[in-house]
C-alpha cells in the first residue's frame, strides 16, 4: 500500500469559524476569569474533541439550567443561541449568565423580531429540533412563526388570508438547498419579505463553496466534523451532488475506509466550522501511514472575520 501515491485536495477555507472562535474563547476566557466549574447549556460547538478539551478545563455541560448543581456559578449559552425564555429562567434562578450566541445568529434573532414588530408572520427556513431554530423560534411569540423545512412543507403551508408574511432562515443550511425553498416560497407569495442581506452566514457560503470547487475532481470526499453539526452534514451533501457521490463524515467514531481509499487516486478533504484543524492533520496523518500522500490546497478565498468577546471578560 505505502508505495501507492494519493493526491489530496484540502478544501480552503474549511474548520473554525469567526463565532465557533468566539465561543470557545468565551468559555476559555470565563474559566479564567471566575475559576471552574463554569456551566454551559448545550455543547458550546457541535464537535466532541472541542467539548471534551473544554470539560477537561472546568467546563460542565447541562442541557437545561435546572441541572445545574450551583447555581452560583456562571452559564454560558451556546453559540447556537437560544429562546427568550432561558437568559429570564437565568435571572429567575439568580445564575449570571454569558452569552456566545454567534453573532450572525443574532442577526437573525433581530431580524425576525423586527420583522414582527412591522406586523409580518415569519417563517423560518431550517431543520427540526437544531437549538439555532428552537432559539430563533423562541425570539416570538408562539404561533407567529412556523418552520419549513423543504420544497414540500411551503407546498402545504397556508397562510390566514390578509397576513404579510416574512422568511428568514438557519445560519447553517445548504446554500443551493434552501435557493429552492426560497424560489418556491416566493412563487407562492410573490409580496413575501425577504431578509436585507442573506441569513446563510459567510463561513457556511465559504465552506460550501470550497467543497464544490473540488469536488469534481475527487473519487472519494471526507468531511471532518460531528454528526450533529448541521454545517458539517451539509458539506457532505455538497459534495455529493457537486460530482462526488462518495463522500462521507468523518467523526470520533469513525472507522477509515483505506481499502476504499486504496482505489482512489484524488480525494478531497475540509472540516466543518465546528471541527478544529487538529481533526484535520490527524485524519491526513493516519492516511500517510498506509499511502504516499501529496497535498495540494486549493483555496477560494481568504477569511479574516473576527467577533469580539463580550467585554466583561476582558
Amino acid at each position: 500500500m505505502k508505495n501507492k501515491e494519493i493526491k489530496i485536495l484540502l478544501a480552503a477555507p474549511r474548520g473554525f469559524c469567526a463565532g465557533v472562535e468566539r465561543a470557545i474563547e468565551i468559555v476559555k476566557k470565563s474559566i479564567a476569569k471566575y475559576g471552574a466549574p463554569i456551566y454551559v447549556r448545550h455543547e458550546i460547538v457541535h464537535n466532541k474533541y472541542v467539548v471534551d478539551s473544554l470539560k477537561k478545563i472546568g467546563a460542565i455541560f447541562v442541557e437545561e439550567l435546572r441541572e445545574i448543581k450551583d447555581k452560583s456559578r456562571p452559564v454560558i449559552f451556546s453559540a447556537h443561541g437560544v429562546p427568550k425564555s432561558v437568559p429570564t429562567e437565568a435571572d429567575e434562578y439568580k445564575i449570571e449568565y454569558i452569552d456566545a450566541t454567534c453573532p450572525l445568529v443574532s442577526k437573525v434573532h433581530r431580524e425576525a423580531e423586527n420583522l414582527y414588530k412591522a406586523g409580518h408572520h415569519i417563517v423560518l427556513i431550517g431543520h427540526v429540533n437544531h437549538p439555532e431554530v428552537i432559539g430563533t423560534m423562541g425570539q416570538l411569540p408562539k404561533n407567529s412563526i412556523d418552520l419549513i423545512q423543504n420544497e414540500n412543507d411551503v407546498e402545504n403551508y397556508t397562510l390566514e388570508a390578509g397576513k404579510k408574511i416574512a422568511y428568514v432562515t438557519q445560519t447553517t443550511l445548504s446554500v443551493d438547498d434552501t435557493k429552492n425553498i426560497i424560489a418556491s416560497l416566493k412563487k407562492k407569495y410573490p409580496k413575501i419579505k425577504e431578509p436585507y442581506k442573506e441569513d446563510i452566514c459567510y463561513a457556511t457560503t465559504n465552506r460550501q463553496s470550497a467543497v464544490k470547487n473540488i469536488a469534481k475532481n475527487c473519487e472519494m470526499f471526507f468531511i471532518l466534523g460531528s454528526q450533529n453539526s448541521s454545517n458539517s452534514v451539509r458539506l457532505v451533501e455538497v459534495a455529493q451532488q457537486s460530482g462526488c457521490k462518495d463522500s462521507e463524515l468523518i467523526h470520533s467514531e469513525s472507522e477509515i475506509p483505506f481499502d476504499k481509499i486504496q482505489n482512489c487516486k484524488t480525494i478531497g478533504i475540509s472540516s466543518g466550522a465546528s471541527a478544529p484543524e487538529i481533526l484535520v492533520e490527524n485524519f491526513i496523518n493516519k492516511i500517510k501511514t498506509k499511502f504516499n500522500v501529496k497535498i495540494d490546497e486549493v483555496e477560494i478565498v481568504k477569511e479574516n472575520i473576527i467577533f469580539k468577546v463580550p467585554g466583561k471578560l476582558n
